[in-house]
């Protein structure tokens, strides 16, 4: 018998309880500043800002900071946000009529630009033999 087995179903849920809180401790933190022009700045508003942009950090897996900028000119409701870590620097715009969904909008198009990013970044990673690679193989055999 292996040492799981022996835990039984409630050891195990305790240790996957354990793991899950050490690895959102470890998580990135992603430090979010909400700029308000025009408009009069509110908590709400804020704590939902940040609350959407939290998880950019654990997305990209290193700390970086969000800065979005929310607009109101009549009845167009702006919004801007851009995120930076490192070298990466991604920036989205949105205009809607309500604030609440121009940030779920701007996160959506932030994590969908990082998504894409990071699998740019590993299909880098592999890549194929140059011409002069298979070539110098070819001319040794």
């Amino acid at each position: 018998m292996s040492k799981i087995d022996k835990q039984g179903k409630r050891g195990r849920a305790t240790a996957r309880k354990v793991r899950r809180a050490a690895r959102i401790a470890d998580a990135p933190a992603t430090q979010v500043t909400v700029t308000f022009r025009h408009v009069e700045p509110s908590d709400a508003l804020r704590l939902y800002a940040e609350r959407k942009f939290a998880h950019v950090g654990k997305l990209i897996k290193r700390t970086c900071q969000a800065h979005l900028i929310l607009t109101v000119d009549k009845y167009r409701q702006h919004g801007e946000v851009t995120v930076k870590s490192g070298r990466l620097s991604v920036s989205a715009q949105e205009e809607t009529k309500d604030l609440y969904s121009v940030i779920d909008l701007l996160a959506d198009k932030v994590g969908r630009q990082l998504k894409k990013h990071l699998e740019k970044f590993k299909a880098k990673k592999v890549r194929s033999p140059s011409t002069g690679e298979v070539l110098s193989a070819g001319e040794e055999t």
